[in-house]
């Protein structure tokens, strides 16, 4: 079995690639430095996965959110296929050591962690054969000011100079994408990238004098899982007791709560628990949840580019969305 399709079916059961993924893949395993800008619900995170498996040593995944990593390091054990995170819960030393004897074949860790004096001075020993960046947007987003770690993954090149990249997003403007190849210091790139036209999903704006009221008859009417995102932290709380009195299966997530906290909520609003989260933006980030069905903002997006990348988290078993 040495075909990327062959693998495809074996560990996630389909018989052929999405559009890019086939070409993204065959040029990762070249060990080429390459970006892919796929929609949500696009398939990215296969194009780092499947050529790990094929590959000898381990590969480096960088993410934003400890949810995130959770939720693929979880998929991927499940497929048997040995993946693991670097966490704050055990000395870096031992997790590292783990890493080194266990033969894993994905390593996933956020850019403050890989980053840090005692894993660069342990890289290269951990057989890294290649790094993929993954929501690679954050690098112009977050970067500049809120996680300056983002800027400095290239460092990590210095260390370990023979080895590629992979840069993947659901959206970057041309701006966001030079960002991208320029902060990661990508060397003959090759840039992948698929229409964003999501035909099932609907956009519609509901004009009200009583938001709360409408959120409410929308969501009473609706058994399946959505997502409403918020402003501020504070209004995320505010929303979810509304939407709990009056009887909408619904519970609150941001960055203030406490990482048992939520690890223990986005398993409910994964196994249909919690019907509804009401979340700040970052929530639902590469989560492989295909059967969102609603999504509705409460307050403007910082960006069009961030509400399209969060709208694009509904709908992606094809279904109809709204």
């Amino acid at each position: 079995m040495d075909s990327p399709k062959a693998y495809l079916k074996k560990y996630w059961g389909y018989d052929t690639f999405r559009s890019k993924q086939e070409a993204i893949i065959g040029r990762v395993l070249e060990n080429k430095d390459t970006v892919a800008l796929l929609p949500t619900g696009g398939g990215k995170s296969v194009c780092y996965q499947l050529p790990a498996i094929m590959s000898e040593g381990c590969t480096l995944v960088i993410s934003p959110l400890i949810a995130l990593m959770q939720d693929q390091v979880e998929q991927m054990n499940t497929k048997g296929i040995k993946s693991m995170m670097l966490t704050n819960t055990q000395a870096l030393g031992i997790q590292l050591d783990n890493c080194l004897y266990g033969n894993f074949k994905l390593l996933y860790c956020s850019p403050e962690k890989a980053l840090s004096t005692e894993f660069k001075l342990r890289i290269k020993d951990l057989k890294i054969n290649r790094i993929a960046v993954d929501e690679a947007h954050c690098i112009s987003e977050w970067g500049n000011d809120f996680r300056p770690a983002f800027k400095q993954i290239k460092n990590l090149r210095t260390l370990l100079p023979e080895i590629p990249v992979l840069a993947v997003t659901a959206t970057a403007t041309p701006k966001v994408l030079d960002d991208i190849i320029s902060s990661l210091e990508l060397e003959e790139t090759c840039l992948f990238q698929e229409s964003f036209v999501r035909s099932n999903i609907s956009i519609n704006t509901l004009f009200t004098e009583d938001k709360f009221g409408t959120l409410i008859k929308l969501l009473s009417k609706n058994n399946k899982s959505g997502i409403v995102y918020c402003g501020s932290r504070k209004m995320t709380e505010q929303v979810a007791k509304i939407l709990q009195h009056n009887q909408v299966s619904s519970a609150f997530f941001h960055g203030g709560r406490t990482a048992s906290e939520r690890k223990e909520l986005l398993y409910d609003w994964l196994t249909e628990k919690t019907k509804i989260m009401v979340a700040t933006n970052a929530f639902g980030m590469g989560v492989d949840k295909s059967e969102v069905a609603t999504i509705i903002h409460l307050n403007l997006p910082s960006s069009i580019e961030n509400y399209f990348q969060e709208v694009g988290r509904a709908g992606r078993n094809g279904a109809p969305a709204k």
